[in-house]
């Protein structure tokens, strides 16, 4: 979601430990899906960029899953569709609520 994003910052916005990160980085990288270059603004560390077989992969499951969505969507009565539009400000706020809570708490 943020091509040039370091090591550090993508542990914050996932909420997880830096070394776990790097883990999941070295092993996305062996698999061809991602690129870690030095960042030209601080030659110390470095930055991630998708390959393009990444990009290709996340945009099909992305069409993949939103059509399995509309799918399952379409076969819902109207009263279900109903309760569940009315349930989505609840849900924003519950899940702005915990990321408040625990979005720079421990780390996993």
């Amino acid at each position: 979601a943020r091509p040039g994003i370091g090591v550090s910052a993508a542990a914050r916005e996932l909420h997880l430990a830096n070394n776990s990160v790097s883990t999941l980085v070295n092993q996305l990288s062996g698999a061809g899906y991602l690129r870690r270059e030095t960042d030209p603004d601080d030659r110390r560390s470095a930055v991630l960029l998708p390959t393009p077989e990444a990009t290709e992969r996340l945009a099909a499951w992305a069409s993949r899953r939103g059509a399995l969505m509309r799918e399952q969507l379409a076969r819902l009565t109207v009263e279900d569709r109903a309760a569940l539009a009315a349930a989505v400000p609840a849900l924003n706020r519950l899940a702005r609520n915990l990321h408040d809570e625990y979005g720079e708490g421990e780390r996993a």
